[in-house]
């Protein structure tokens, strides 16, 4: 963002009396959403409809006090000022900072139980992701972080859930939901995200009465199984899909909002990608579960109460 014509947002407030409480709230909340501080009391955002509602919430809360408060929109006036300007949002220490941990929890994944690692991986994610959404004029250190975070999944990833699926170069088939109802279905045991979702898509959505069976090895995939997430598997990764995508398309669930968002969720959890804010919570209940559960069938049943509420609030959020 270079122009020297864009506009910002400016909020310039006013709270009565030494209300300090109230002050710090306010000044904390500007802060999370990324507001840059002119000066005491003086705050600046790019302008877009997000900006115009954070400085709203606010200015409705300091006017309820008896305060005084002003959003006014003005441009940059020449490239130093909107330099300067751009400068208030520069995040590469954060991001900087966000990589040196990410290089720590790399190299200390060696000596960590699997639950451990992913409590620690799911953390600085949520970090990542925090800054990120603050991130109004991205460029290379967050391009960088996110590089650095998704290869760091990956190490977690290739250690406790081995063997993931290489993906296939090959069209997607559409598939008639009547031929695999009552079925039975097949993946490997110990489920982590990719499986777990999509065994409880299948469930939900393709399959109500669907039976499955975790295996240990793949040769004993029973013949009439259907199989899924594995090398070999009917439904399994393929091109920049993974499974749960797969099953979306396969069986034209694509169009549902609620679904796509959670196959944008499950992908990047899987394989990386473009970061949900709800991914460190996800990643952090599936790794408890898969901790306290005793088996898979219980591992399923123990997440899909947390899959229903996500499901249901993308779905909402988009009616």
């Amino acid at each position: 963002m270079n122009d020297n014509n864009a506009a910002w947002l400016l909020l310039i407030t006013n709270l009565p009396g030494q209300n300090q409480t109230l002050r710090m709230r306010i000044w904390r909340a500007l802060k999370a959403a990324g507001a840059g501080l002119l000066r005491d009391g003086v705050y600046v955002l790019p302008q877009t409809a997000a900006s115009r509602e954070i400085f709203n919430e606010q200015a409705l809360e300091i006017r309820a006090v008896a305060g005084s408060v002003h959003i006014l929109t003005f441009q940059s006036e020449s490239t130093e000022q909107q330099n300067a300007l751009v400068g208030l949002f520069d995040r590469t220490p954060d991001f900087q900072e966000l990589h040196t941990r990410l290089d720590a929890c790399k190299k200390s994944l060696a000596k960590l139980r699997e639950l451990d690692a992913r409590k620690a991986l799911a953390a600085i994610a949520r970090e990542v992701a925090a800054a990120a959404a603050t991130d109004f004029f991205p460029g290379i250190s967050q391009a960088q972080v996110q590089s650095a975070l998704a290869d760091v999944q990956s190490v977690v990833n290739a250690r406790f859930s081995p063997n993931e699926p290489h993906p296939a170069h090959r069209k997607i088939p559409r598939r008639d939901p009547k031929d695999f109802l009552g079925r039975t279905w097949a993946t490997r045991q110990k489920m982590w995200i990719d499986r777990v979702c999509s065994a409880w898509l299948i469930r939900r959505f393709i399959d109500r009465q669907a039976k499955f069976v975790w295996l240990k090895r793949i040769q004993d995939k029973p013949k009439r199984a259907i199989g899924f997430d594995f090398d070999g598997a009917e439904f399994s990764h393929v091109g920049s899909k993974v499974t749960f995508e797969v099953l979306l398309t396969s069986f034209g669930l694509e169009g549902d909002v609620g679904l796509a968002r959670l196959g944008t969720l499950v992908h990047f959890l899987d394989v990386g990608g473009i970061p949900v804010a709800e991914a460190a919570g996800l990643a952090a209940i599936v790794s408890g579960a898969r901790s306290l559960q005793p088996d898979d069938d219980a591992l399923l049943l123990s997440v899909t109460p947390s899959l229903d509420s996500l499901y249901h609030t993308y779905r909402t959020e988009q009616g």
